[in-house]
C-alpha cells in the first residue's frame, strides 16, 4: 500500500471537496491518501521548493514551478463572473484620484495578488502592496493599517459583516475582459511520482467531488468545520462558489484562463518567463 499525502488548504470548499476521501467512501488500489492542512501562501512556497508530493497551489505560482509538477483537470478553483477575490475598503473610494494608496495581499504567489496586480497595470494606479496572512486583511483594513485589502476565501462572504466595503470583484473584473473564469487554484502532483500514481491521485480526487456533489449535505456538515465561524448557509453559498461540475474538469476554457492569466502576468513583467504547464 503506497501512502500519499495530499495537502490542501484549511477552508470549506477544499474540505467538501475531499469529504468523499476523508470519510472513506472513494478509495484506489493500492494507495492510501492522508491530508495536511496548510494555508495557501505556504503551500505556494514550499511547492515552489519541490517539498510536496501532491498539493493545491494558486494558478500563479505555477510560474515558479520549473515544470516539476503536473496539473490536475480535477479540483481547480475557478472564479465565475462575480466569484472572485475582492478588494475592500472601510469606505468606498475612487482608485483613479491620483493618491498612492498601500494595500494588504494575501501572499506573493497567491493569484488574487496577481489578478490585482494586472488590474493595477492596467489601470495605471499606483500603490504599495504589503503580504500579509490571508486570514488577517480584514482587521488590519479595519484597525487602519492599510487603506484597503484583498480578501480570499470565506471572508469574501463575511466582509460586510465585518463593517467593510466590497469595492469590487477581481472576477467580475476578469469576466468583464475575457469572457472567462478567473483561474484562482489547482491541484498539481510531482511528476516524479510516475504516470500511475500521478493517475490514481487524479481518479481519487475527481471521484471524492463526485462523491460530494451527490452527498451534499453531509458533504456540507463536514465542510462546516472548516468554514472560519461562517454559517451553514454561508457555506452553502461559499461551496457553491467554488465546487461545480467545472470542478470535475476545468474543460478547455479553464485551460485557455490559465495561459491567458499567466501570459498577462508576463506581458505586464510580474512573471519572469512562462511555465510549460501539463496537464491531466
Amino acid at each position: 500500500m503506497k501512502t500519499i499525502t495530499i495537502y490542501h488548504s484549511p477552508d470549506a470548499d477544499d474540505a467538501f471537496m475531499f469529504y468523499g476521501l476523508s470519510v472513506g467512501a472513494v478509495s484506489v488500489p493500492g494507495y492510501q491518501f492522508t491530508h495536511e492542512l496548510c494555508d495557501i501562501e505556504s503551500l505556494n512556497q514550499r511547492t515552489r521548493r519541490g517539498e510536496l508530493d501532491v498539493t493545491a497551489v494558486s494558478v500563479h505560482a505555477l510560474a515558479y514551478l520549473k515544470g516539476q509538477y503536473t496539473v490536475l483537470r480535477s479540483g481547480a478553483s475557478m472564479g465565475e463572473r462575480t466569484y472572485g477575490p475582492r478588494l475592500v475598503m472601510i469606505k468606498p473610494e475612487p482608485l483613479h484620484d491620483g493618491k498612492r494608496r498601500r494595500f494588504a495581499i494575501p501572499g506573493e504567489l497567491t493569484s488574487a495578488t496577481l489578478a490585482f496586480k494586472l488590474f493595477l497595470h492596467e489601470s495605471e494606479i499606483e500603490a504599495d502592496l504589503v503580504n500579509v496572512k490571508f486570514d488577517a486583511v480584514e482587521k488590519l483594513v479595519l484597525s487602519g493599517e492599510f487603506d484597503g485589502g484583498i480578501i480570499i476565501h470565506e471572508g469574501q462572504l463575511t466582509a460586510n459583516k465585518q463593517g467593510l466595503s466590497i469595492v469590487m470583484d477581481l472576477g467580475e473584473w476578469w469576466w468583464s475582459r475575457h469572457a472567462l473564469p478567473l483561474p484562482l487554484g489547482v491541484n498539481v502532483v510531482k511528476r516524479s511520482l510516475g504516470n500511475e500514481a500521478i493517475a490514481a491521485v487524479g481518479q481519487a480526487l475527481r471521484e471524492s467531488i463526485q462523491y460530494s456533489l451527490e452527498h451534499r449535505k453531509e458533504a456540507l456538515e463536514y465542510a462546516l468545520k472548516f468554514g472560519r465561524g461562517i454559517s451553514y448557509d454561508e457555506a452553502d453559498k461559499f461551496v457553491a462558489m467554488y465546487v461545480n461540475e467545472r470542478t470535475l474538469d476545468f474543460g478547455p476554457d479553464g485551460q485557455q484562463s490559465i495561459e491567458m492569466f499567466l501570459r498577462e502576468g508576463k506581458d505586464c513583467g510580474i512573471i519572469a518567463e512562462l511555465p510549460e504547464i501539463v496537464v491531466v
